[in-house]
């Protein structure tokens, strides 16, 4: 008996399959699929700066510019009394004007970076065309909690860390660990298309740009 029903199980699968295989005979061929990708780089006429700037405060980001030589004076300012942490690698001259804060090291536990008020930190990379900050967990930038879970996230953009396109990171990024992708404060519109902020991550970002 056990014989044949497994023999009637396979002819009735025979069955099926012959019969989509039929039915399928004279389907319409699909289109070849366009593989006709944007290329990285910009337009050499393209202010990188500015179009990045211009898509942070799309983004509802605060943006700030200042020279090297006042960065540590600014960002003391940017923090006022708040108290940060600061990623492990993060420049220790950038902190001169920085009243309260602590590095990462070792790690805090989530219920101690919620209870402070920020996060200090560099990027990997920001591309200007999204707006977005990239990090990979390198120096100065700390593992994702660290600029998840507070509230208020100042990140630090030099000149030559800034990309045209997605492309442009994609390339500059190969190999990299964990990537964390920021464009503007975190936000949600889930709810009845209500914008909620701070929902995955900071409420407010805040992104200096050091200059030369």
């Amino acid at each position: 008996m056990t014989g044949s029903s497994s023999q009637r199980r396979d002819r009735g699968r025979e069955t099926i399959l012959a019969r989509i295989a039929t039915a399928l005979t004279d389907r319409p061929v699909p289109p070849p699929v366009s593989r006709d990708y944007r290329p990285a780089g910009a337009d050499p006429h393209t202010d990188l700066l500015e179009l990045l700037v211009d898509r942070l405060v799309d983004y509802r980001a605060t943006v700030h510019r200042c020279p090297a030589g006042t960065a540590a004076a600014k960002i003391g300012e940017l923090v006022g009394d708040r108290q940060v942490v600061v990623p492990a690698g993060f420049p220790a001259e950038l902190l001169a004007e920085v009243g309260s804060w602590q590095f990462d090291d070792p790690p805090l536990t989530v219920g101690e970076l919620d209870a402070l008020d920020g996060v200090v930190s560099t990027c990997a990379l920001a591309v200007a065309e999204t707006g977005t900050l990239v990090l990979d967990a390198g120096p100065g930038q700390g593992r994702r909690a660290v600029t998840l879970v507070p509230d208020y996230h100042l990140a630090v953009v030099r000149p030559e860390q800034v990309v045209f396109n997605v492309p442009d990171a994609i390339q500059r990024l190969a190999g990299s660990r964990t990537l964390t992708w920021i464009s503007g404060p975190s936000a949600t519109s889930d709810i009845e298309l209500a914008r909620v902020e701070g929902v995955h991550g900071p409420r407010t970002l805040v992104v200096l740009l050091v200059e030369p």
